[in-house]
């Protein structure tokens, strides 16, 4: 019986798995499979050699034999056109360690969805990099496209922890300082920090032309605050610590969440930037379809 790759869409399955390369592939596998029976069918894991034929194209680019096979109009596209420089930004402060019952830590989730924009990237001969960040830039490693470059990125993010308290837009800043050439930076994080500071360095990012994508990356529990009777909470970052009965906030709280994404969405849609909310009971493919669709659209 063939292997349901399907099943590698689903973080709790994927968190299982040894070894960051293996779980890059299996999500990108499942993924290809999974889009013969999804609404997404018609992406394909050429989806980087070909663009759909745009008015005004040469039409002397034109795949017929995908146009038998799809009965739609692709233009081919050779290695120097669809190269890409990506640069893949992880969230690793300390907030991004939690997880409720059952689930995967916010920071294994943006980690495994790290290693699966990397090996689907570099499978598609774009160069890629790696930022990692809390308070400040903790490691940059440049984009690359050779082959050997897959390791170096997977290892760095299977050895990523998170650890120190945040600093979002200090990160931001620093990291649109030092990209020089155009290209697509995908952010994952859960923003927990001050909204101004992080749209302040959203916007430089778009400011020096860049791509963005953000993936806001939240425990279904930080939004809904389903939790039982009387709790003890405690700040990752600070240490903090409040004793409260979570019902009687729950409803204020929700409220509060919502807020919050909204302002980052209405701000990101205002600046033409991709903004995603994830939690980490969402399986892979509604993130790598976001990816996808940005991909696509670059061309």
């Amino acid at each position: 019986m063939a292997t349901d790759y399907r099943q590698y869409l689903q973080p709790e399955t994927v968190s299982k798995l040894k070894g960051m390369e293996l779980k890059a592939r299996m999500v990108v596998e499942g993924f290809i499979a999974g889009l013969h029976k999804s609404p997404y069918h018609g992406f394909s894991v050429e989806f980087a050699e070909h663009r759909q034929y745009m008015p005004g194209d040469d039409i002397r680019g034109l795949d017929w034999k995908v146009f038998a096979k799809t009965d739609r109009y692709y233009i081919k596209q050779y290695e120097e056109e669809t190269n890409l420089k990506g640069y893949l930004l992880l969230d690793c402060s300390r907030s991004m360690a939690y997880q409720s019952g059952g689930l995967v830590t916010k920071h294994d989730y943006a980690g495994m969805l790290s290693g699966a924009l990397s090996y689907m990237m570099l499978r598609q001969r774009d160069a890629v990099g790696l930022v990692t960040f809390d308070e400040k830039i903790r490691r940059y490693i440049p984009p690359r496209s050779k082959s050997g470059h897959m390791h170096v990125m997977l290892n760095e993010i299977a050895t990523s922890q998170p650890s120190q308290t945040t600093n979002i837009g200090n990160a931001l800043h620093e990291m649109a300082d030092r990209i020089k050439r155009r290209g697509l930076v995908v952010i994952m994080s859960d923003l927990l920090d001050d909204i101004e500071t992080i749209v302040s360095g959203l916007k430089h990012f778009r400011y020096n032309k860049h791509e963005v994508v953000v993936f806001h990356i939240l425990d279904p529990r930080e939004r809904d605050f389903a939790f039982g009777g009387e709790a003890v909470f405690k700040d990752m970052e600070t240490g903090e610590e409040l004793t409260t009965l979570p019902f009687q906030i729950k409803k204020d709280f929700a409220k509060q969440v919502e807020s919050f994404a909204d302002q980052i969405s209405s701000a990101c849609r205002q600046a033409n930037i991709d903004y995603h909310p994830i939690d980490t009971a969402m399986s892979f493919d509604k993130a790598l379809y976001a990816f996808l669709s940005k991909r696509e659209r670059l061309y």
